[in-house]
C-alpha cells in the first residue's frame, strides 16, 4: 500500500536513478522501481531492448497496412464512435490510440502535430509497440499484463519517452479473451490527466458492447443488470442467446451480475439463470421495451439490443425439420467437436459480417462449397442468393463472359439479348469462387478491379454497375507460393485472404465418428448403424477424396441394403470399393515421407521450435503434428 503514499515527484525521482543505473551497469536495479514497472523493465532487458533505441517504423506498404485494417475491422468500426467521443474531450492533451492484440497500432487521434519532433515518429498506422520491441510502454505493458497499466514520466524503458505518460485500458471480446487496447498518450506526469481515466474506461466498455453486439447478428442480444436504471450504461450485463434459448457468449459485468464465471454460463440453457425458456422469453421479446425476469439471484431488468425479424415470431422457432425438407448443416455441426476448427469458422462468419472476404483452405474433397453454403445461410444475406462459380470448371475462354455477362452482339456466337453475369446475379448475396487458384492471370486484373471498386460492366457495355456482394473463395492450392512463382497476382491475394479457414482433411478429423452420424443423417439414414468390423475399415483408411469419397461410400452401402436390414456392414459394398479401402493406409517409404517430414521440419525450424506456430503455418492442429511426426519418424 505504500505506492499509494508516493508522489508523482517521488516516482519521477525513484525513476531516474533506475535509468541512470540502468545507463551505468546494463542493468535494473532492485527495490527501486514499482513492481509491475520494476517487472517490465526486466522484461524488456531480457528481449534485448535498448534503453537508447531510436524511432522504427514496422509497415512499409500501404497493401500491408490495407490488409492490417481490413483484418481487424470489427474493432475499428466498434471503436470509431468512442474514439471521437474522447478525441473532443483529451485530443487537445496528447493522443488516443488503438492497438490490436499484438500491440499494432490502428488509429490514432489527437495531436500528432505536436509530438513529431518528440522522439515518437513511430507512433504511426502500422507501428507494433509490443512490450518485445519498443519495452516498457502503456499500450504493449497491458496486453502482457492483461490489465489497465498506467506509465509515469520516467518510468517508459526507452530513453526518449521519458517526458511522456500513458494509460491503456484493454479491450475484451465476448468470449472474454484480449481483442485490442485504447491507450492515451501525454506530455507530462499522470497527476495531471488521473480524472480522465474513468472516461477512459467508459469508452472501452462502449466499444466492448459494440463488438459483442456485432458478433451476433443473427443471435438475440440482450443488455442486463439488477438495477433498471443501469440499462444502456457501461456496466450493464450482455448476454447473447441462440433461438432455442441457449447461452452464446457473456460480458465480464454479466458474468459478475449473475455470480458465475464464463465457463459455467457459456453452452447452458437460459431457463438455467434466467428463469425462462428459449420459447417464453421469445415470447416476451415481442412487447418490446424494458422487462424483468424472476431468477434465483432476484430480479433482473433486460433489454433487447439485438432479435433478428425472423426469430420475433415465436411459431417460427424449429421444433424439428420436416421429413422431406432440404437443410444445410450448420457451422457448429460441420465442426463437430473439433474446437480448433469451431473457432476459425466462427471467426469466418463473424468476417463476413463485417464485410471481409473468406477463404477457404484445403484439399479437394473437403467440403469447402458447404461450408461456404453455411456461412452464407449463418449470416444476415441468408435469404439472398448465394452463386458459386467453379473457376476450374469452367474453361478459359468462357469464364470472363459467366463472371461478368456480356450485351447482345458482344463477339461472335453471343446469346440474343445478352447474358447476366455471376457477379451480378450475386448482388446483394454471396459470391462464392472456387478454386480460385486456377483463374488464368489475365481475369484475376479484372477481378481485382471489382473487388476494389464494386462495380462490374457487362461484356460489350460500356456503364459499370454497383455491385453488393459477400466474398468466399476456395482452393486446394498453396496461393502465397503461386504469388511468389507470379502465378497468382500479390494485390488479388491481400483482397481475397481477410479471414482463412484451413479445412482439415478426413484423415486427420479426430471426430470421424461423429462425421459419420452426420453423412448418414444427410443421405437420408438418420441413426443407420454400421457394423464394427465396417466402422473399423472406414476410420483406418487415408481418404485421398476426404468427405466427399467418405459420402460416396456411404451412399452405395445405403443402396445396397435389402428390404428389411438395419445395419450397414461389408455386403453392402462392391468388391472393387473393399479393394480400395482395404489398401494401405499411406504411403511410410520415399519421397513423401520425405518431403512430409521435410516440411516439418523447415516450420519448426522457422518457429524456433514453438509447435503451436510451426502447426498454425502448416495448416493443422497441434495434435495432428505430433502424430505425423510420430508416423514419419517410425
Amino acid at each position: 500500500m505504500t505506492l499509494i503514499k508516493t508522489t508523482t515527484g517521488e516516482l519521477q525521482h525513484q525513476a531516474g536513478l533506475a535509468r541512470k543505473k540502468l545507463h551505468l551497469e546494463g542493468e535494473v536495479p532492485d527495490g527501486v522501481l514499482r513492481a509491475e514497472i520494476d517487472a517490465s523493465w526486466r522484461r524488456s532487458l531480457s528481449h534485448g531492448v535498448h534503453f537508447n533505441g531510436q524511432p522504427e517504423l514496422s509497415l512499409e506498404s500501404g497493401a500491408s497496412l490495407e490488409v492490417l485494417l481490413a483484418s481487424n475491422r470489427l474493432l475499428l468500426d466498434a471503436a470509431i464512435p468512442a474514439i471521437d467521443y474522447l478525441a473532443e474531450r483529451q485530443g487537445q492533451d496528447g493522443l488516443i490510440i488503438l492497438a490490436n492484440a499484438d500491440a499494432t497500432i490502428l488509429s490514432i487521434e489527437g495531436r500528432a502535430d505536436r509530438l513529431k519532433g518528440s522522439g515518437v515518429q513511430d507512433i504511426t498506422l502500422g507501428a507494433c509497440w509490443s512490450e518485445a520491441t519498443r519495452g516498457t510502454n502503456a499500450l504493449g505493458t497491458a496486453l502482457v499484463e492483461a490489465r489497465t497499466t498506467m506509465i509515469d514520466c520516467g518510468e517508459h524503458y526507452l530513453d526518449r519517452l521519458s517526458h511522456f505518460s500513458c494509460t491503456s485500458v484493454p479491450i475484451h471480446c465476448p468470449q472474454g479473451e484480449i481483442l485490442g487496447v485504447l491507450d492515451l498518450t501525454r506530455e507530462g506526469p499522470l497527476g495531471r490527466f488521473q480524472d480522465s481515466s474513468a472516461l477512459q474506461a467508459m469508452a472501452v466498455s462502449q466499444i466492448e458492447s459494440r463488438v459483442f453486439n456485432a458478433s451476433y447478428p443473427e443471435q438475440i442480444v440482450l443488455a442486463l443488470h439488477s438495477r433498471r436504471q443501469y440499462l444502456e450504461s457501461p456496466w450493464q450485463g450482455l448476454l447473447a442467446l441462440s433461438l432455442g434459448g441457449q447461452i452464446l457468449a457473456v460480458s465480464t459485468q454479466a458474468c459478475q451480475l449473475l455470480n458465475a464465471s464464463r465457463a459455467a454460463l457459456i453452452g447452458r440453457r437460459c431457463e438455467e439463470f434466467l428463469g425462462v425458456d428459449g420459447l417464453q422469453l421469445l415470447a416476451r421479446l415481442q412487447q418490446g421495451g424494458i422487462g424483468s425476469l424472476q431468477t434465483a439471484k432476484g430480479e433482473f431488468f433486460y433489454k433487447t439490443l439485438r432479435a433478428p425479424q425472423r426469430s420475433i415470431n415465436v411459431s417460427s422457432v424449429p421444433r424439428s425439420a420436416p421429413k422431406n425438407a432440404t437443410t444445410h448443416p450448420q457451422l457448429d455441426v460441420l465442426a463437430g467437436s473439433n474446437s480448433r476448427y469451431a473457432r476459425a469458422l466462427r471467426m469466418a462468419r463473424q468476417g463476413l459480417a463485417n464485410a471481409l472476404p473468406v477463404l477457404l483452405l484445403g484439399e479437394t474433397g473437403t467440403g469447402k462449397e458447404v461450408v461456404a453454403r453455411a456461412l452464407h445461410l449463418a449470416g444476415s444475406r441468408a435469404d439472398k442468393p448465394f452463386i458459386a462459380v467453379n473457376c476450374a470448371a469452367i474453361p478459359e475462354g468462357l469464364i470472363e463472359s459467366e463472371l461478368f455477362g456480356y450485351r447482345e452482339g458482344a463477339f461472335t456466337g453471343s446469346r440474343r439479348g445478352g447474358m447476366i453475369g455471376r457477379l451480378q446475379q450475386a448482388h446483394g448475396g454471396t459470391l462464392f469462387l472456387d478454386e480460385i487458384g486456377d483463374m488464368p492471370l489475365a481475369l484475376q486484373a479484372r477481378l481485382l478491379r471489382v473487388l476494389q471498386d464494386r462495380k462490374v460492366a457487362p461484356l460489350g457495355a460500356g456503364e459499370e454497375q454497383d455491385i453488393d456482394i459477400a466474398l468466399i473463395c476456395a482452393t486446394h492450392r498453396d496461393l502465397k507460393q503461386q504469388v511468389a512463382d507470379k502465378q497468382f497476382r500479390e494485390d488479388l491475394f491481400y483482397r481475397v485472404n481477410g479471414i482463412s479457414v484451413m479445412l482439415p482433411a478426413l484423415r486427420e478429423r479426430e471426430d470421424f465418428d461423429d462425421l459419420l452420424e452426420v453423412l448418414l443423417a444427410k443421405l437420408g439414414g438418420p441413426g443407420v448403424p454400421l457394423a464394427e468390423d465396417l466402422r473399423q475399415l472406414l476410420a483406418g483408411y487415408h481418404w485421398p477424396g476426404n468427405i466427399r469419397q467418405l459420402e460416396m461410400v456411404l451412399r452405395t452401402a445405403l443402396a445396397m441394403r435389402e428390404e428389411g436390414e438395419a445395419a450397414l456392414g461389408l455386403e453392402h459394398l462392391p468388391d472393387s470399393m473393399l479393394d480400395d479401402l482395404n489398401a494401405s493406409e499411406r504411403p511410410t517409404t520415399g519421397s513423401i515421407r520425405e518431403n512430409q517430414l521435410e516440411l516439418i521440419r523447415q516450420a519448426l525450424d522457422s518457429h524456433q521450435g514453438n509447435v503451436s506456430a510451426a502447426a498454425d503455418a502448416l495448416g493443422i492442429s497441434r495434435a495432428t503434428l505430433y502424430r505425423k511426426l510420430k508416423q514419419l519418424r517410425s
